[in-house]
């Protein structure tokens, strides 16, 4: 096995990867002009001379070095919402109390924001599902480490991981479900191919800005909140290793945990 950059002869894999991944999975989108443009703005990010981090955006593929298949993908946004708003929602507990009465009540909220806005981010960590083999999924996320490592004045000293929450094979996410009814017509699959694309002025036009109260969702939806997608286990256990913490944001479409 071995990592290497993305390359413009990689298309065709990539958008085999970007439909077998699914719903959800909004840095690669079954869009061949969407990846060819990250394919380009991949290899030049790789050729630029950096003296701190921008707008670079860096894709690895894991190739079977006997076959030449590709395996899988990985990557690194050196400066998260540096091109367009970085949202989610943060979870915060708000405390009522009438001493008078003596009543208290606690309640969570989600509220928008954009905390994250400038920290690297690490991505794109797919494994084809016929090549899930012992430490392929390990090499696939500790390279993105290592690159940084040796390239420290790319990337900022802080690093978040999206992971992709909770969905159904048929592209039904029990968040997004709720969300749906009260504030966004639009299916769960088309807003996330809109986010993969790079088209996220709906977020400020039609998502709430307010705070949202979690006890008036469904039941549904808040069993998901910060859970991860069956498939993204092993790299949330891989990012825990390497002490990553969650704490508190959460993706404003699957409520997956940041």
């Amino acid at each position: 096995m071995i990592i290497r950059p993305i390359t413009d002869r990689d298309l065709e894999t990539l958008f085999q990867i970007a439909t077998e991944s699914g719903p959800g999975f909004t840095s690669l989108t079954p869009d061949r002009d969407v990846l060819s443009r990250k394919i380009a703005h991949s290899m030049d990010s790789f050729e630029r001379l950096v003296i701190k981090p921008g707008d670079e955006h860096y894709l690895f593929v894991l190739e079977d070095e006997a076959t030449g298949e590709i395996m899988g993908t990985t990557g690194i946004e050196a400066n998260a919402g540096h091109t367009r708003p970085l949202y989610h929602f943060r979870r915060n507990t708000v405390t009522r109390h009438s001493r008078h009465l003596d009543l208290r009540r606690s309640v969570e909220t989600l509220t928008r924001c954009s905390h994250y806005t400038g920290y690297s981010e690490i991505c794109s960590l797919y494994l084809r599902p016929e090549f899930r083999r012992p430490h392929a999924g390990k090499l696939l996320s500790r390279v993105r480490f290592l690159f940084m490592a040796l390239h420290p004045e790319r990337f900022s000293d802080n690093v978040i991981a999206e992971m992709r929450g909770v969905s159904d094979a048929s592209g039904q996410s029990p968040f997004w479900n709720w969300l749906k009814a009260h504030f966004v017509d639009m299916d769960f699959d088309r807003a996330t191919h809109l986010v993969g694309t790079g088209y996220t002025d709906f977020i400020d036009e039609l998502m709430p800005s307010h705070p949202l109260y979690t006890c008036l969702m469904s039941q549904e939806a808040r069993a998901v909140l910060g859970q991860v997608h069956n498939l993204t286990r092993p790299a949330l256990r891989i990012l825990e290793t390497e002490g990553f913490e969650h704490k508190g944001l959460i993706d404003l479409f699957d409520a997956g945990p940041t």
